[in-house]
């Protein structure tokens, strides 16, 4: 095992089974040659650069991650590969993560969904695959911010001269927030828009168009730069389209509907709900992009912190040299923040397993799943990143240490692909509308031993079906409007979502720990299963004490039940940092160096004698 006073000694056995867990045995399969891609000069920081030079920088080091790897189309067919590409690039440059995951899922995805292989956009897709032009995905307005299926922009249907006119209607229909301000870079973009034809509105359809070229944007379309935004300098912008004229070969219909040999659009089965949704394809493995990201983040910011919390010394009674991650204070902040970033990658593990298992049209309790871990991944990631930064004070304020660039990062993660209070009001009223799936959790004993995960998973499940059912009771018996109802319900509803995602993450840390093969990985894994666990069991310990599952003398207890927990959890901290597949080299924060003080000095161009 690691020893507290060498942390640099790892049991390579235990490391390795460790990065095989977080990666789901894929880390050499799909994760290894993009990690390594990272390593090229192009990706070293370059202070001193103004937003636009940091988003023109973001473009080329874009292109060239997609040099080095294969084909987007390529890597659209593999999934796991798509959800790897998610969780590197923004350890280096928050950006980049924004202008690969747009182009390869959203844009190119939507392609590869409904119009893979078309002869008749065989250009436009052979540019996007081949990046010589980069894809924008263009469906939130200014207006309707995540409201897409309300958005405004029309594309209205000439069958005489088979030709679409896109059009923006109104100020607030403008397309917001995707990347057009760079006008000289060329780009191709995914548009959604409503299909209305002779008249009628058939709902909102992905159509394929021309956006720009070297010379600037095509005829019609006018684009404006949105203000800047901390840290990722990329050229998002308000769009807007002045009846521009596209071939019918723009729409991507798929299944959706057909055009008939008279040139008229015939719709395809379903209602357009259902057509909105298949329209919509990419944003479910987007959200798990998403998630990747903000754990990849996640586990970045507790690599460089607790490698400088090792190395970082205080004044403490009886000693002038002891480092910060000895205090029990810093241990509960940090270890816990371990615990749940090993819990949400483990439940992020399960929902990709689940997806992977039918992605082309992934049942409903998959998608609840996918909603829930985006909303919990990323305010988790949000909630570490910033502990991170507070832990390693002044240092983590600097971009060049990382940890605040993760930051930014989340504040656009956390509502990415859907806000997460929405996703998560959408998975309780569907947990609300149903019956209960599975056995009734049956109420457990009161525990001896708080720490044990069984006792606290089994507690947790029983708090979570108790709640689920005094909701239900409670919306039957009121007779008020549907809205009302439903709105009085709301926060109950959210938490019952929440700690659905929470009691999973719990089992599946729970069982690598059953089921780890190295005696040093199943103690740590056991030790980070008990202290998420109990921290779940602090936050909510009134009801738990309310509702008899413990007693008064054990939720006193549980601040020092956590502080034990971390205790034992200290030796094995190294191990499980070590777990994550980086490296100081990757990264290049100094305070992640074995001596952060050279490297420190280093990096601002300062002699130490």
């Amino acid at each position: 095992m690691t020893h507290p006073s060498n942390p640099g000694t790892v049991a390579p056995l235990a490391r390795d089974e460790l990065r095989d867990l977080l990666f789901a045995g894929t880390f050499e399969s799909h994760h290894q040659s993009i990690r390594e891609v990272l390593l090229d000069p192009i990706f070293d920081p370059q202070p001193g650069l103004n937003m636009e030079q940091a988003g023109r920088l973001a473009y080329a080091r874009s292109r060239h991650v997609h040099a080095a790897l294969e084909r987007p189309l390529q890597i659209l067919a593999n999934p796991r590969r798509l959800f790897a590409l998610a969780e590197w690039p923004s350890l280096l440059d928050v950006a980049s993560f924004s202008l690969l995951m747009v182009h390869y899922n959203l844009c190119l995805g939507t392609v590869f969904d409904h119009a893979q292989g078309r002869p008749d956009i065989a250009g436009l897709t052979e540019a996007l695959d081949e990046l010589t032009s980069f894809g924008p995905y263009m469906a939130t307005e200014l207006g309707f911010g995540n409201n897409v299926a309300a958005l405004q922009t029309e594309a209205v249907y000439d069958r005489h001269s088979q030709t679409f006119t896109l059009n923006t209607p109104s100020a607030g229909a403008q397309k917001y927030m995707s990347y057009s301000g760079f006008g000289d870079i060329p780009k191709v973009a995914t548009v959604m828009a409503r299909l209305k034809i002779e008249g009628k509105d058939h709902g909102v359809f992905p159509f394929l168009i021309r956006l720009s070229t070297e010379a600037g944007l095509c005829p019609g379309i006018r684009a404006a730069l949105c203000p800047e935004k901390p840290v990722q300098g990329l050229d998002n912008g308000l769009t807007w389209f002045d009846n521009v004229r596209v071939p019918r070969s723009s729409l991507l219909h798929g299944d959706m509907g057909h055009f008939a040999e008279d040139g008229s659009f015939v719709l395809g089965a379903g209602n357009a709900r259902s057509r909105f949704l298949r329209a919509m394809s990419r944003i479910v493995p987007g959200r798990l992009c998403v998630a990747s990201a903000a754990q990849g983040a996640s586990r970045a910011s507790l690599y460089i912190a607790l490698r400088y919390g090792q190395q970082r010394l205080t004044n403490a009674p009886g000693t002038n040299d002891m480092p910060v991650i000895e205090y029990r204070s810093y241990q509960r902040a940090m270890f816990s923040a371990l615990a749940s970033t090993y819990a949400m990658t483990l439940l992020l593990n399960e929902a990709k397993a689940r997806f992977l298992a039918n992605t082309a049209e992934p049942a409903a309790d998959v998608v609840s799943l996918i909603n829930i871990t985006k909303a919990l991944a990323t305010w988790d990631a949000s909630a570490v990143i910033a502990e991170c930064r507070e832990r390693c004070g002044a240092q983590g304020i600097f971009s060049v240490n990382r940890i605040a660039d993760y930051g930014s990062l989340l504040q656009g993660l956390v509502t990415a692909e859907g806000d997460n209070l929405v996703l998560l009001a959408t998975v309780a009223g569907q947990l609300l509308a149903q019956a209960w799936q599975g056995p009734l959790p049956l109420r457990p004993a009161r525990a001896r031993r708080l720490a044990e995960p069984e006792w606290l998973i089994a507690a947790i499940a029983f708090r979570e079906y108790q709640l689920w059912l005094t909701v239900r009771e409670e919306m039957n018996a009121d007779e008020r409007g549907y809205f009302e109802v439903w709105n009085d319900a709301m926060n109950p509803g959210l938490e019952l979502a929440r700690l659905r995602g929470e009691r999973l993450a719990l089992e599946q840390l729970w069982s690598a720990a059953l089921h780890a093969q190295q005696d040093e990985a199943k103690a740590a894994l056991n030790g980070l299963a008990s202290l998420y666990g109990l921290n779940l069991l602090q936050r909510d310990a009134a009801w738990f004490l309310a509702h008899e599952l413990i007693d008064a003398g054990q939720a006193l207890s549980l601040p020092g039940r956590i502080d034990q927990q971390c205790v034992a959890l200290r030796p094995c901290v190294s191990t499980l940092i070590d777990g994550f597949a980086l490296s100081p080299e990757l990264l290049r924060a100094p305070i992640a160096e074995g001596d952060y003080i050279q490297a420190f000095c280093k990096q601002v161009h300062a002699n130490v004698d």
